[in-house]
């Protein structure tokens, strides 16, 4: 019997070292499914932090990219509204050229009249034409020079070709109606005949 209790004792002590043995082994299973938890923690917080990371990205791209296009419609805004300061009277400039041609044309068919009212008549419109002149001018609209120049498609309507000897071909020989621009830009060409 006591060989019996020896083996069973001996048995009941290997059993607890097991016992004891698999304590240690189960304590480190669960260690390690801790420590296996908190990597799949920081897993989860990574990729939460690297999708914030990507938002903020795209957010400071949308940002740029609207203040890049608010800047683009500031200058297009600034450049609109110079044009409509240079040229915003250009529609009633234009019409009032035809007010100055009239002017000259009447000058010009009484400027050799003999007869004393008429040479005072000719003073008085002489001098409403230059005034009147240096008010378009005080608008930015100037007279295309012409004659003498050399032909340019931009600036003069060319009307006909004339032989004209000691001139070289495309120069301006005549304005038949003169042409103007206005800050730089022409409004009307200068109709004019040029040398063959």
């Amino acid at each position: 019997m006591n060989e019996a209790n020896e083996t069973e004792e001996i048995k009941a002590e290997d059993s607890k070292a097991e016992e004891q043995k698999g304590e240690p082994a189960e304590k480190a299973k669960s260690e390690k499914s801790e420590a296996e938890v908190v990597d799949e923690l920081l897993q989860v917080k990574k990729s939460d932090w690297d999708a914030l990371e990507k938002e903020k990205n795209d957010f400071k791209d949308k940002f740029f990219y609207i203040a890049a296009e608010k800047e683009n419609l500031q200058k297009r805004f600034d450049r609109e509204k110079e044009n409509l300061l240079k040229y915003g009277n250009e529609k009633v400039l234009s019409g009032l050229l035809s007010v100055v041609d009239n002017l000259g044309l009447t000058l010009n068919a009484i400027a050799n009249d003999e007869d004393e009212k008429v040479k005072n008549i000719f003073v008085g419109i002489e001098m409403v034409n230059q005034q009147f002149s240096e008010v378009l001018k005080s608008n930015g609209l100037e007279e295309i020079k012409s004659v003498g120049e050399t032909f340019d498609p931009n600036c003069h309507e060319a009307l006909m070709q004339r032989e004209e000897e000691g001139k070289d071909a495309g120069v301006v020989l005549e304005e038949v109606q003169k042409g103007y621009r206005l800050n730089g830009r022409v409004v009307r060409a200068a109709k004019v005949i040029i040398s063959k």
